[in-house]
């Protein structure tokens, strides 16, 4: 198609010449409806490659086109686009991929999911740049508020209007080690910390508590508990280059998605993150790892 031959995207030349003849073969081979697709598709995939190609990895659009390829393309090499900018690139790289590619499933064509930038998890290098900023805050209030953030968002799925009325004494340590939370209010339950976040729970509500007193588990010396409670802490915590916002949200999200991926009965999920409707796990959704066509196949035989 004269339009793949003709069209380069706004690229330095010598990066155009290492990526541009593999992205026209990719697209070439999708047969896009016309000009305007074709231009679309080729600028979308070349964009992506140029990236690859600028972090050291394959540029070959197969490898580039795979659902992880691209949220990783999104996530860290388009920070400084809109969303609504961002949306149009994963519409249209997806678009090209099952295109190029195929469906997904070869049973069929998975839901389209709506997923959001508060929905996206932290990966866990953020995580673990999180965790040290934490340790590594000024004062033992900023760095005790932070790992009890930290514990209760990745550990328990809380989110902040559930983290603020907690008190220490809703932390609970069992005889076999676990470590069990009470949530308060409209989505009480008792939910177990995971194992790798126990330890820092179990600190933080030590840190927290005084024998014989009701106190706070977050920010025990404050007795404000506004909707705001959580970010005006936020606002005085130090971050070191290179450490992204701690957003409770995310981190809930970072829970929501592990839980899936861990294959974890649906109900049960549900339940732990006190959900009562399945909105929120369409928005991590596209964020959740596919199995490959191997893997989908074995599945769905043994079911």
């Amino acid at each position: 198609m004269d339009a793949i031959e003709r069209y380069r995207p706004q690229l330095p030349r010598p990066v155009w010449e290492r990526i541009g003849p593999d992205c026209r073969r990719a697209v070439t081979r999708a047969k896009p409806s016309g000009p305007k697709q074709a231009r679309d598709w080729l600028g979308a995939l070349a964009h992506a490659a140029a990236y690859a190609d600028a972090c050291g990895r394959s540029t070959t659009a197969e490898k580039l086109l795979t659902p992880e390829a691209i949220e990783w393309f999104l996530a860290t090499g388009c920070g400084h686009l809109s969303e609504a900018s961002c949306g149009n690139r994963r519409g249209r790289l997806n678009h090209l991929r099952r295109t190029l590619l195929g469906p997904d499933l070869l049973t069929g064509q998975p839901a389209a999911y709506s997923g959001s930038d508060s929905s996206l998890p932290y990966s866990k290098a953020e995580q673990s740049r999180l965790y040290s900023s934490a340790r590594f805050q000024p004062t033992a209030e900023l760095r005790f508020g932070c790992l009890t953030l930290l514990a209760l968002g990745f550990g328990c799925v809380l989110d902040s209007p559930e983290i603020i009325p907690l008190c220490t004494h809703d932390v609970r340590t069992a005889p076999n080690g676990a470590v069990a939370v009470s949530v308060r209010g409209q989505r009480a339950r008792l939910i177990l910390c995971r194992s790798s976040w126990a330890s820092v729970l179990t600190e933080a509500a030590d840190w927290a508590s005084i024998p014989g007193q009701a106190r706070y588990l977050f920010r025990p010396n404050s007795y404000a508990r506004g909707t705001n409670t959580v970010t005006n802490f936020l606002a005085r915590t130090k971050t070191s280059p290179g450490t992204p916002p701690l957003v409770q949200g995310r981190a809930r999200a970072t829970w929501l998605v592990d839980a899936v991926e861990a294959r974890m009965h649906l109900p049960t999920l549900m339940a732990a993150a006190g959900l009562s409707t399945l909105r929120s796990i369409d928005r991590i959704m596209p964020y959740v790892r596919n199995l490959t066509a191997d893997q989908a196949a074995a599945a769905l035989k043994e079911l």
